[in-house]
């Protein structure tokens, strides 16, 4: 992997709290507005400009690109964003239910990408790519970052620990979550080339989250290459990407699980024989006792599913012979699912596209499932037990795709803690 040092622009170390945010597609455009208000520094001003106008501009209005430009050549001229006079890579650690995963800041060069050493393992759409790439356009500068597992690396992780012995530059409690967010910049020169050397002797990186700010980056990178061909620029920065990089085995994926308006004409009677077919159920509230949470009603395994029906929980456990070992995706519970309850059973072909169907990340707890079925909004809930990195890195590796909603990385990166210029 080819990487390098940046000089990035940050905001001073007293306002991060209030210029950093939840990255652009974690939440809509009224969330967004809710959580600016009153605060003119919030990134959202720039990563989503369509809250500084009325109430109803959709975040693709030919407007919004414009005044993100505008916003953030505004952000530098009040000092609200500064760029570090030298090159540097840094640390960012994020903090979660006491667990903490440590992440290198680097800038990752595209031709990595485009040439399938950082690998994928989820589709893009053509017009979020084009959102994404006239927002990098527009501002030339990646302002938010992708994130990366690499192999793990005793090496790596060796130098890292030493880098946060000192003192960080940031270190805050980031509402709405309540995860911690904590940065050091790295200033000793030979650490930094130690660092690219060691990235150099890494043959793959794998996008964990950020697909279409990666095709984005790549996309504009090329452009820009294609034209300024004739200047020989020695180092381009257009031809790198800001990118967080984390070793495989710190990073926490949760579960990612399906709610669904209707049993396709079934009785639920009727459905939980049909299920029968192909799963062992077991039927959690006849042993649950009068103390039982709903951490007791969690997916225990691989293929093993919880479901919620008609006020009870059940367990399901895929029976032998249902799905291949052998075979990355076939293996993967969200296959298994789709195949044997959502497609066989309830008709659900598409979940692109299917509107009976909907999603929710394991952040918000089986709790969210619970009350969306008992509201009536929806007639039944399945939770999945959470993918490993490893399926991943396999499916990566195999040039597969994952399933749609299949992952779900949590804590998110904060965005505005850094960005880089493509000058």
């Amino acid at each position: 992997m080819k990487i390098k040092p940046f000089r990035g622009i940050r905001p001073p170390k007293e306002l991060v709290e209030k210029v950093s945010s939840r990255p652009y597609d974690v939440l809509n455009s009224e969330e967004a507005r809710i959580e600016a208000a009153g605060n003119e520094m919030s990134l959202y001003h720039i990563i989503k400009p369509e809250i500084n106008f009325p109430e109803g501009t959709g975040e693709h209005d030919p407007r919004v690109y414009p005044e993100a430009k505008s916003q953030y050549q505004r952000f530098k001229i009040k000092g609200w964003l500064e760029q570090d006079q030298d090159p540097h890579y840094y640390v960012y650690a994020q903090t979660m239910n006491n667990k903490t995963q440590y992440g290198l800041v680097v800038a990752a060069w595209v031709d990595d990408y485009l040439e399938g050493r950082i690998k994928k393992h989820e589709l893009t759409r053509r017009d979020k790519e084009e959102d994404r790439m006239k927002h990098v356009r527009t501002l030339n500068a990646n302002m938010e970052p992708v994130f990366f597992a690499y192999p793990h690396r005793d090496d790596l992780d060796a130098i890292v620990a030493e880098v946060v012995k000192g003192e960080p530059e940031y270190d805050f409690v980031a509402a709405p979550e309540g995860f911690r967010h904590t940065f050091w910049v790295i200033e000793d020169k030979k650490t930094m080339d130690r660092i690219t050397e060691i990235f150099a002797q890494i043959p793959a990186m794998y996008i964990a989250d950020g697909h279409h700010r990666s095709a984005a980056a790549a996309g504009v990178g090329q452009e820009l290459k294609i034209k300024n061909e004739k200047l020989k620029i020695k180092v381009p920065e257009y031809e790198y990407f800001l990118a967080v990089c984390f070793p495989d085995n710190q990073l926490n994926i949760i579960d990612y699980n399906r709610v669904v308006k209707d049993l396709n004409g079934l009785s639920e009677e009727e459905f939980l024989e049909a299920l029968k077919q192909d799963f062992e159920i077991q039927c959690y509230n006849d042993k649950m006792s009068a103390t039982a949470s709903l951490n007791d009603v969690k997916p225990k395994a691989l293929h093993n599913f919880s479901l919620y029906l008609g006020g009870k929980w059940y367990s399901l456990t895929a029976k032998e012979g249902r799905y291949n070992d052998s075979d990355p995706i076939g293996v993967l519970d969200v296959t298994i699912s789709s195949n044997l309850i959502l497609d066989k059973i309830l008709g659900i072909k598409d979940l692109r596209s299917d509107t009976r169907i909907d999603f929710v990340g394991g952040i918000r707890g089986l709790g969210e499932l619970k009350r969306r079925v008992d509201s009536g909004e929806m007639k039944m809930a399945l939770a999945l037990y959470p993918v490993t990195m490893q399926q991943i890195i396999d499916i990566a590796d195999s040039g597969n795709i994952m399933p749609p909603k299949t992952t779900w990385f949590e804590p998110k990166l904060r965005s505005g803690l850094v960005i880089h210029e493509l000058n």
